[in-house]
């Protein structure tokens, strides 16, 4: 629900970044460079473009795969495979009820220690994915609340979001990889004598520096995109979750959360750090839209969501 720095897009980014420096420096050991900037003497664009889309989809693909593991992981959430207590039986029963009225199987569900209210869905498909929360959520906000959360969780997985992130995230990487690639090799046949640069095809160190700090730089445009993406799916993912649950609950749940953002003492370093606060060129890399615009397009967009929350709000 909110952008911490180990939440689903974040670990997402940046496990596919990893794979893809490992993709890039095994396919430099290997050879692969040299195979797709040398045709004779100049550049074979088509097998570029293959092989670049084969690396920047495997990368991502990867990532997805991976996506259920790595957040278990990073978290240390626990699955709920037989509840223990009362609070736990609610969560998996919510969840269920919550995946069918979405026309989805029941995510596994999972709990993390974290004082922060977050949660968060993630994995390869609709009908097998993962939605956990922090004990700071269960515990900070009222059950009606945590139902909106779960539901918003729910709508992230109905609407298959992680699975489109990965095909714009392969479609970026493949540009990154492929632009990168056609620049370094200019680059390379620009500093060398002509002779030289003939023989080795733009294949030198020039090469292999300049695409690498490209594709850094082009990669950090791709994580813009990626995250002006994310800011849209969030909208998507309230207005899904008000639909099933109360739209008033999902409006004083964001509410909640924007108080406990306003609070400087209670706001996390690895937020900050992300930017989930900062406006200007921040705002840029913000996979989550400010809590107040949240809050005011999902409020402005049902009257009785508008009056449930002004109720609230007044009480």
């Amino acid at each position: 629900m909110k952008g911490s720095f180990v939440s689903r897009i974040a670990l997402f980014i940046l496990t596919n970044v990893a794979v893809l420096a490992m993709l890039a420096i095994v396919g430099r050991l290997l050879g692969v460079d040299s195979m797709l900037a040398r045709s004779g003497s100049g550049l074979n664009l088509p097998v570029l473009l293959i092989m670049s889309a084969v690396m920047g989809f495997g990368g991502s693909i990867i990532s997805l795969l991976l996506s259920k593991k790595m957040a278990k992981w990073s978290t240390g959430a626990h699955v709920i495979e037989t509840p223990r207590t009362e609070a736990e039986l609610w969560l998996v029963q919510t969840v269920t009820r919550l995946a069918r009225d979405a026309g989805i199987n029941t995510p596994e569900v999972a709990i993390y220690e974290s004082p922060d209210m977050n949660a968060f869905a993630t994995g390869a498909r609709r009908n097998n994915a993962l939605v956990a929360v922090s004990t700071g959520l269960l515990h900070g906000m009222r059950r009606d609340e945590v139902e909106a959360v779960l539901g918003h969780e729910v709508a992230h997985v109905a609407n298959g979001d992680m699975v489109t992130l990965t095909l714009l995230q392969g479609v970026l990487n493949t540009f990154v990889i492929f632009l990168s690639r056609v620049v370094g090799f200019f680059v390379d046949r620009f500093l060398s004598n002509s002779e030289e640069g003939e023989e080795r095809g733009g294949t030198g160190p020039a090469y292999f520096i300049t695409s690498l700090v490209l594709q850094i730089v082009f990669g950090i445009g791709a994580s813009i995109i990626v995250a002006w993406y994310s800011r849209r799916r969030e909208f998507r993912a309230d207005d899904g979750g008000a639909r099933l649950v109360d739209p008033g609950a999902m409006a004083r749940a964001l509410d909640r959360l924007r108080r406990q953002q306003d609070d400087a003492s209670e706001l996390p370093a690895n937020m900050k750090a992300f930017g989930i606060r900062g406006g200007g060129v921040m705002a840029l890399f913000s996979t989550h839209p400010p809590l107040e615009q949240r809050i005011h397009r999902l409020v402005d967009g049902s009257w009785a969501g508008q009056a449930r929350y002004a109720t609230s709000r007044a009480s």
